[in-house]
């Protein structure tokens, strides 16, 4: 993409540089959007911005007023699947050390800082280490840590300050600065540099003129501390985005071409067929045109059973084929596949803002501001007071390093970059925080019945065999006929047979059933009608068989040869397996659930009855789904609807939470909040519980961090904490913010 050309219009994703804090999002955001007709939303621990623009506003402009707020943005490029690393014992492994190498600058800057810093703070804490001189030690350990360590801090305060701007780097850039002159007006004005000079370490400042105070071990720890705290956050940040690059990585680098040619996968053309073989990954989402095998999704999906795939099953790239040669037809390539959309839907996700976020964003953008004018009342509070310009001093710098508002920026992204990421290895994706937030108030969930509850799939429920006959020999007849018919009844019956005895003769009578012969058999297959035209009548067992299939809702057919009636097959959409402890959960969550159908109600009692569902909505037309989710609304109730098909699609845009199985339509899909890779309705109560767990912990991160703010700034301004120990708290908070988000990654 070339920045400069005029657009129609749209969206763009903006990677963004130099931001150091949640008010540096809030600066940028708050410019773009002050263009007409750009709506802009930036995500500090994405470091991306999501900018929709008009016609008449090209990237190069959208690129150009961020720089002119001090920071580069450009296109991202696509993200690179990590390289793998040669470990010792010449394995293979994917590579962790990108995580350090993109950290590496930072790392060394701590280090040399750290290691500096000790002995001033060392020296400053315990009287017993004060030698002769040691005030020039301590300068000279102490300024190339507040130079050097501290760079990052004062260039950024600088590039703020030129824009006519604040943010958390101007508070320690002015802190840290201020305790270092201080220290030097005190070792070269005052009575600090004095051979013999001593004082003794103090949590709580005392007063004083300050002539005789040095502040070396307060500019070089908190610079220290705060080092600290970036590099733990940023490390923290890209563990918790392992997850979405993981994903990306996930996909097969070569693809062997039915030619036999190996080619990049990025080669491969929709409609190519491609070979598979055993313990190799699926290049593509495809079709098997011929083989048989088992596939492993797990990595994908979280399913850790194979399934079993033959021709003309779907197959998805990333998977595994544990055993049989496949050869596959490739029907998605590149950012069509499942594993692409999972990818953009995460990724899409994390740079969301929930409501709170975007209250902590507003705060955040007015709090530096107000934070410096606190630091200088502080101070003139206190020298009005009498106590000293030391204690005025210490107490207003307190106040500006402790105030700074990392955490709070912190509390929201990093919470929503585990959570959806940890959603996405289990096989759920979640769309955004708006869905997060929508979780937590539902009381009923809508379920559609086929496709969701059930397989979709019509299967033999039983073979009810006349007196005398042998229920085995019938369903072999039976099923060989059913195998050359198309029938979904008949499919299910052929497949429960699967027999290989000879067809001959074969005649599809159009609505009543099938005939032929089969190992000599003149064989009969369908409605009782059928069998009524050729003067066959059933024994009364068969016709009160017939009664009680219908009163369970199954579909029926008779079989029978050589003049007779042999049988009653029963057939019915077949209930996942899963599907009644899923409803278990859903109710131990608080939820209410409703079956939803156009079937009948007699077989949606019958499916409701097995899966332990009390309230049936049945023989709804698909147009009037959308209306039964009104209705549920009309009545107070907070609505999540879970459907696969395109006719669920309207309800699930309806609902107030739209989960969608992976394994339906793709616009069934579109309209959810949240996707259900796998298909198993046990998920929908993981992915409850997941949302509301991420919800949580946000709300958690976010009282923490108010908390910290509300009660550490009067503790400064009272003068009960030094400016070393302020910035101690400020890095621990924002660590203990991203460690509780990094909790969601051990969610089960």
């Amino acid at each position: 993409m070339t920045t400069g050309e005029p657009t129609v219009g749209g969206e763009i994703e903006l990677a963004i540089g130099g931001m150091t804090c949640a008010s540096c999002a809030a600066r940028i955001e708050r410019r773009l959007n002050k263009l007409e007709g750009v709506s802009a939303t930036v995500n500090y621990a994405t470091e991306k911005a999501k900018v929709a623009y008009p016609g008449e506003i090209t990237h190069d402009d959208l690129i150009a007023e961020v720089r002119k707020a001090g920071y580069t943005a450009e296109p991202p490029a696509p993200p690179a699947p990590p390289e793998p690393v040669t470990a010792p014992d010449g394995s293979e492994r994917s590579g962790e050390h990108d995580e350090h190498d993109g950290l590496a600058p930072l790392r060394q800057r701590l280090i040399t800082s750290a290691v500096l810093s000790v002995p001033v703070v060392a020296m400053a804490m315990i009287p017993a280490l004060q030698f002769d001189n040691w005030q020039w030690l301590s300068l000279a350990l102490a300024g190339p840590v507040v130079v050097y360590g501290g760079w990052p801090f004062h260039r950024a305060a600088w590039t703020n300050l030129r824009h006519g701007a604040a943010t958390m780097d101007t508070l320690v850039s002015l802190g840290t600065i201020a305790a270092f002159a201080w220290s030097l007006w005190a070792l070269f004005f005052g009575t600090a540099g004095m051979p013999g000079m001593r004082h003794g370490f103090e949590l709580v400042p005392s007063g004083g003129d300050g002539s005789g105070n040095i502040y070396f071990e307060a500019a070089a720890g908190v610079v220290t501390f705060i080092l600290a705290g970036r590099y733990f956050e940023a490390r923290s940040k890209r563990r918790a985005g392992a997850a979405l690059r993981a994903l990306l990585s996930m996909g097969a680098k070569e693809v062997t071409l039915a030619s036999g040619e190996q080619v990049p996968i990025a080669s491969l053309a929709t409609g190519d067929l491609f070979f598979v073989r055993p313990g190799e990954k699926i290049a593509t989402d495809g079709v098997v045109e011929e083989g048989s095998s088992a596939v492993d999704a797990s990595l994908l999906t979280g399913e850790s059973v194979p399934v079993e795939v033959r021709p003309g099953d779907a197959v998805t790239g990333a998977t595994v084929n544990v055993s049989g040669r496949l050869t596959v037809r490739a029907t998605r390539v590149g950012s069509d596949t499942q594993l692409a959309r999972m990818a953009r839907l995460v990724e899409d996700a994390q740079n969301g803002k929930a409501a709170v976020q975007r209250l902590a964003d507003r705060i955040s953008a007015v709090f530096v501001p107000i934070v410096i004018a606190l630091s200088v009342a502080t101070l003139g509070f206190w020298l009005g007071s009498g106590a000293g310009s030391v204690a005025a001093f210490t107490a207003a710098v307190a106040v500006l390093i402790i105030a700074c508002p990392c955490a709070l920026g912190l509390a929201t992204p990093t919470a929503l970059l585990v959570g959806t990421g940890r959603g996405a290895q289990l096989g759920i994706l979640i769309k955004g925080p708006e869905a997060l937030e929508s979780t937590h108030g539902i009381d009923t969930v809508v379920l559609d019945k086929t496709g969701t509850v059930t397989s979709g799939t019509m299967t033999l429920q039983d073979v009810h065999a006349a007196p005398g006959q042998d229920a085995g020999e019938v369903l072999r007849l039976a099923g060989a006929l059913e195998a050359a018919s198309e029938h979904p009844v008949a499919r299910a019956v052929a497949r429960a047979a699967n027999s290989t005895a000879e067809v001959e003769d074969f005649v599809n009578i159009e609505g009543l059933g099938v005939q032929g012969v089969v190992d000599g058999h003149a064989v009969l297959v369908g409605r009782p009608r059928l069998f009524a035209e050729w003067s066959q009548a059933l024994p009364a067992s068969l016709e009160e068989e017939l009664d009680r299939a219908r009163a369970r809702g199954e579909t029926a057919v008779v079989a029978g040869w050589d003049g007779e009636v042999r049988a009653v097959l029963t057939v019915a959409d077949e209930i996942k397996p899963t599907s009644a402890e899923a409803v278990a959960a859903l109710r131990a969550l608080g939820l209410r659930p409703v079956l939803l159908t156009g079937d009948n109600e007699a077989v949606a009692r019958r499916v409701a009855e097995a899966v332990g569902i009390d309230e049936v909505i049945a023989d709804v037309l698909p147009a009037d789904k959308v209306d039964v989710v009104k209705r549920l609304q009309s009545e107070g109730r907070v609505v999540a609807m879970i459907g696969d098909g395109v006719n669920d699609a309207a309800a699930l845009a309806q609902a107030d939470l739209g989960m969608a199985m992976g394994t339906g339509a793709d616009v069934a899909i579109e309209a959810s909040d949240l996707t259900l890779v796998r298909g198993d309705l046990r998920v929908a109560a993981d992915a409850v519980r997941l949302s509301r767990r991420t919800l949580r912990t946000i709300r958690g991160n976010l009282f923490w961090a108010f908390a910290y703010n509300v009660a550490a700034i009067p503790l400064a301004a009272s003068g009960l904490l030094t400016p070393m120990i302020a910035g101690g708290a400020m890095a621990l908070s924002s660590v203990f913010v991203v460690s509780n988000s990094l909790r969601l990654r051990r969610f089960k």
